[in-house]
């Protein structure tokens, strides 16, 4: 048998594969509600060992685009359980993903009372769709106070106990692709002169500060990380200091020894490659699970999971367009294609409708 399709665990968790589902926004959560569609969705893909959900927003303030879910509402929480409940018969675990959208945003996309927060009061380069208007440049975003970062701290512990309300195994920060935790850390978005800004070890800080009061909520077991050095999605631009910002940041999350660090490398979709040193030094410097994600196949997932070089591999097209993938990967059976034009609109529509093979 195959490393990919064998057992193993995450923490106290026994997983069935370790093939992860990726976080994937697919904007279908009207009122940023969760609904039974799309707890079809995830039911659908949990042949999988575990399953991060699309990216939920800790607060109001972090929906930066259309019909993204929450989890800070009474509602949100109700809406999650049949999500939870229709995948765990089918064997995978799951982890809720928080983002937080910062800057990455539109007061059109956010409820009234919202507010669109970031480090600094630097808009990111580029639109962000509106289902009011269509496309709008960014804003500039609030900078945020050190009330607001409390604030901020405060609404990612209490997702994380909603989600573990709704039945979830876990959470994922997700610390990458621009959103508002790796706004804090990268020196473009962070111009701040406090003690949130300037050196690493103070970009970094409030990360680390979620990263503790959330452990302290819901427990270690419980809380991984999504990062991506070498990602420029969202108008993060290299800088050369950043392998040693990120070698530094993997020590400290190992310290704090949360479940999992969720590394990922976006030049499949054009972006810099994330160098091998840089992977190779997660590896060595974090003691705990390492998830690798980024174009892969099986071939290649069971390569460097052969080679030690993590211990679970996340995809998402392959998954998205392929609900049954465990087993079209077992029996090297074809793949469907998927469908971009319908990534992100509302219903069933290249969402639930991609066909499976029996067996």
């Amino acid at each position: 048998m195959s490393l990919l399709f064998s057992e193993t665990v995450l923490g106290p968790l026994k997983l069935q594969n370790r093939l992860v589902m990726c976080p994937l926004t697919r904007s279908r959560a009207i009122d940023n509600i969760p609904n039974t569609l799309m707890a079809q969705y995830y039911a659908q893909r949990a042949s999988v060992g575990l399953i991060i959900t699309e990216g939920t927003s800790p607060s109001p303030n972090g929906l930066g685009y259309p019909r993204i879910p929450g989890i800070f509402s009474p509602a949100q929480v109700a809406g999650w359980k049949p999500v939870t409940e229709g995948v765990y018969p089918k064997g995978a675990k799951i982890f809720m993903q928080l983002m937080h959208c910062g800057r990455i945003g539109h007061p059109l996309n956010l409820p009234a009372g919202a507010r669109l927060l970031a480090p600094s009061a630097v808009a990111a380069a580029g639109e962000m769709y509106t289902d009011a208007e269509g496309p709008k440049p960014h804003p500039v975003p609030q900078a945020m106070t050190e009330p607001d970062i409390q604030a901020a701290i405060a609404e990612y512990v209490q997702a994380a106990k909603n989600a573990v309300a709704a039945r979830f195994d876990g959470i994922e920060l997700h610390s990458a692709n621009g959103y508002l935790l790796e706004q804090f850390i990268r020196p473009n978005s962070n111009q701040r002169t406090d003690r949130y800004g300037g050196p690493i070890e103070n970009r970094a800080r409030f990360v680390l500060e979620v990263v503790e009061a959330v452990i302290g909520a819901i427990g270690q077991d419980r809380v991984g990380i999504r990062l991506s050095p070498f990602g420029v999605f969202n108008d993060m631009p290299l800088y050369p200091a950043m392998e040693a910002d990120y070698t530094w940041l993997a020590q400290q999350l190992n310290a704090r020894g949360l479940v999992y660090i969720h590394l990922v490398d976006h030049s499949p979709q054009g972006a810099p490659p994330v160098p091998a040193s840089m992977k190779a030094t997660f590896r060595n410097e974090f003691k705990r699970t390492l998830i690798l994600s980024g174009g892969y196949d099986a071939a290649r997932a069971e390569s460097d999971l052969a080679a030690g070089k993590c211990d679970l591999v996340a995809v998402g097209r392959p998954i998205l367009a392929n609900p049954d993938l465990v087993f079209r990967w077992k029996t090297g059976a074809a793949l469907n294609a998927p469908d971009g034009a319908t990534f992100y609109t509302p219903g069933p529509k290249g969402y639930t409708d991609y066909p499976v093979l029996a067996g």
